[in-house]
């Protein structure tokens, strides 16, 4: 019955003021906390889910709660993935498409890009990241803290010693972007201060983790107690890759049960994705290539994302989505907007996850550079290389089905010209937009001193 307003006057007079405080409007839901788990050169086949030969009982309960997304794509290598996932744009955007940010570079991800966790803290989000930033150190403008993180606490290079935390003989581990003195294992630590974080976070807040993790990527270094779980196995690469991912998945499964005691993980949407394919000591299955290839088993990855009563448990997804999707979806879940932002190539794949609708993408790029490039349309997928001797180079054209094809066996650019001829003018349309590269591997350069400390100079 609506209220008159001699009523409201009434209640007024015979009521403590203090009842109204409540407004009786209804709120805005809260956004959902969010955890972001990335491995780093993980194998397509690296876990127990794939059909691998690692323990990884927690990224398999995950795979089970949640939904696989089974044709995932992310960039060859890993400063490149990362400047993906925090920007919803390819690096060729940015410079970043030849290998990763070099511990000597005097570059980073662009100071005028948009972060996810700047993007997020519009939400009302608090945001740490804790594990591997790979995108520029060299300044303290290009460190987490100045790039929309609250908290840091971890290494800005890759490739660091897991227990002495140095990299060409200077410390690389830190703490709100400041300098840290720690014993122990990287992995272990990483899991342990999300676990801090977790246990003293304001649950009515939403919080942002980002958990890039080092491991398993070289160099290949374990507690004993692992390495002792494989000591069957063969070569000693393997055994102690493998010692690495089952810590990995125990370290996965700590910060899962902080969630659980916290009372958090029934509004935690929880990501678990590899930065790219797995390297030399890693197991890509029936995918050809590895790590810093345009093949599949450099670029698609194993990921799972999950949501407790939001997304399907067990369920697959088998479009094909890529990392740069996660920027304006995970905006999407907290209700946030991408004012300020770049143009994206991100698509919102909310719909493509939770109701089956396909694909958001006409096209995926996977990358595009002097050396090698490739395009996925559909089910369509070419590769370019740039291969031969030097002084005898040529360019070379792939086309596979990857529909029927998934490990790349069968190159069909003679049989279908006219597809060839159309992905590979979507390839040099992308490289024709690309701006100039700044990475590459190259020699340190000359006078080239290791400081002290990794990003304290």
């Amino acid at each position: 019955m609506p209220t008159t307003p001699s009523l409201v006057l009434s209640l007024a007079l015979s009521v403590p003021a203090v009842a109204f405080a409540q407004d009786p409007r209804p709120t805005k839901p809260t956004p959902p906390h969010i955890v972001m788990f990335l491995a780093d050169d993980l194998g397509w086949r690296d876990v127990g889910y794939h059909g691998g030969t690692i323990k990884t009982p927690n990224i398999d309960a995950l795979a089970k709660a949640g939904t696989r997304l089974e044709q995932f794509y992310v960039q060859p290598v890993c400063s490149p993935t990362r400047a993906a996932f925090m920007t919803g744009r390819y690096p060729i955007r940015m410079g970043l498409q030849v290998g990763v940010i070099r511990p000597f570079a005097s570059y980073g991800l662009p100071l005028d890009e948009l972060m996810l966790p700047q993007a997020l803290k519009r939400s009302g989000y608090e945001t740490a990241i804790c594990g591997k930033w790979h995108l520029g150190q060299f300044k303290k403008e290009y460190q987490p803290t100045h790039r929309g993180f609250d908290h840091q606490y971890g290494h800005y290079l890759g490739m660091i010693d897991y227990f002495t935390h140095k990299r060409d003989g200077a410390k690389d581990w830190n703490r709100n972007d400041e300098p840290l003195d720690e014993v122990g294992y990287t992995t272990e630590l990483i899991a342990a201060e999300c676990v801090r974080i977790i246990e003293g976070h304001d649950t009515s807040k939403p919080l942002f983790l980002y958990v890039p993790f080092n491991a398993p990527h070289t160099p290949l270094e374990a507690p004993k107690r692992y390495i002792d779980m494989y000591a069957d196995v063969t070569p000693v690469r393997r055994r102690r890759f493998s010692a690495m991912v089952t810590c990995l998945d125990d370290a996965i499964g700590k910060v899962l049960a902080a969630l659980e005691k916290r009372e958090m993980r029934d509004n935690t949407l929880v990501l678990f994705v590899s930065d790219n394919g797995g390297p030399r000591a890693a197991d890509n299955g029936h995918l050809r290539g590895r790590k810093g290839s345009v093949y599949e088993g450099g670029t698609r990855v194993p990921a799972v994302i999950a949501w407790p009563g939001k997304i399907a448990a067990g369920a697959v997804v088998d479009e094909p989505l890529h990392i740069v999707d996660l920027f304006p979806t995970l905006i999407h879940v907290a209700g946030g907007t991408t004012e300020g932002s770049k143009p994206l190539d991100g698509k919102d794949a909310w719909d493509t996850i939770v109701a089956g609708k396909p694909s958001p993408h006409d096209d995926i790029l996977l990358n595009v550079n002097d050396r090698q490039g490739a395009v996925r349309a559909g089910n369509w997928k070419l590769v370019y290389r740039r291969v031969g001797r030097r002084g005898q180079k040529r360019d070379s054209y792939e086309l596979f089905d990857l529909g029927n094809d998934p490990g790349e066996k069968t190159d069909l650019s003679q049989q279908h010209p006219d597809k060839l001829k159309a992905l590979k003018a979507r390839l040099a349309a992308y490289e024709a937009a690309a701006v100039p590269s700044k990475g590459g591997r190259g020699p340190k350069p000359a006078g080239f001193v290791t400081p002290k400390r990794w990003g304290h100079r």
